[in-house]
């Protein structure tokens, strides 16, 4: 690519990998400009990389750029060719690094009401804690958001023990990185940041004490292991 945008952290991220590419930062919140430039400068003959974090089409920008897309009227827009490139999402590294908590069927849910009301989050977690699915739940709290969290926690806690087993992820892949294993009755909020997912088990997930310290936690898919 001749030309590398994003928010300015991701960009960071991927200097060396950019260095001769011209680059282009965007702060959050201007997502829709940041796929609209991207589109624009691609149409006009340009080789752009659009870069986010994690994988790009789980809560990211792949799904932008195609509403974009569907909805542009410009023969230039809908003649570029767009690669969609695969990525590790935060829930697969976090499941890596604390052993395989989402073993079995599990449901990704993010707790930001920015662009869905929070009664329909509220819905999806109550369905998600009936049928039993471990849960990846991303944006878990923001400097202004602090009680979506506390409000997952409590559903949850009508469909499952306290005992559950809740691994709370930051910073995955950068600087500081920590994992911890907790329980769902322990789950305090002030414990968890915007730069956090927060894995919690289903009824059948388990913890066990790791020869290196701290714990593994999986969930079992049902193999007779008698």
């Amino acid at each position: 690519a001749d030309l590398v945008i994003g928010y300015g952290l991701y960009l960071d991220l991927v200097a060396d990998l950019t260095r001769h590419a011209e680059k282009r930062t965007y702060p959050l919140g201007k997502e829709r400009q940041r796929c609209a430039d991207a589109i624009a400068e691609a149409a006009s003959g340009r080789d752009v990389a659009l870069v986010c974090s994690g994988d790009p089409g789980i809560y990211a920008m792949a799904t932008l750029v195609m509403e974009l897309l569907e909805r542009s009227n410009d023969e230039a827009a809908a003649r570029i060719e767009v690669s969609v490139l695969p990525g590790v999402s935060a829930l697969q590294v976090a499941a890596a690094r604390a052993g395989a908590p989402l073993g079995h069927d599990f449901a990704a849910i993010s707790l930001s009401d920015l662009l869905t009301p929070m009664a329909v989050i509220e819905a999806r977690l109550e369905a998600a804690a009936a049928g039993d699915f471990a849960l990846a739940l991303y944006n878990p709290v923001s400097r202004r958001r602090r009680t979506a969290l506390a409000t997952a926690r409590r559903i949850l806690l009508a469909h499952r023990s306290p005992e559950t087993p809740v691994v709370i992820a930051r910073n995955l892949g950068r600087n500081g990185e920590t994992v911890d294993v907790t329980t769902l009755g322990q789950l305090e909020v002030d414990r968890v940041d915007m730069l956090s997912i927060v894995l919690v088990g289903a009824q059948g997930t388990r913890s066990f004490r790791r020869v290196s310290g701290g714990s593994w936690t999986y969930t079992p898919r049902g193999y007779d292991v008698s």
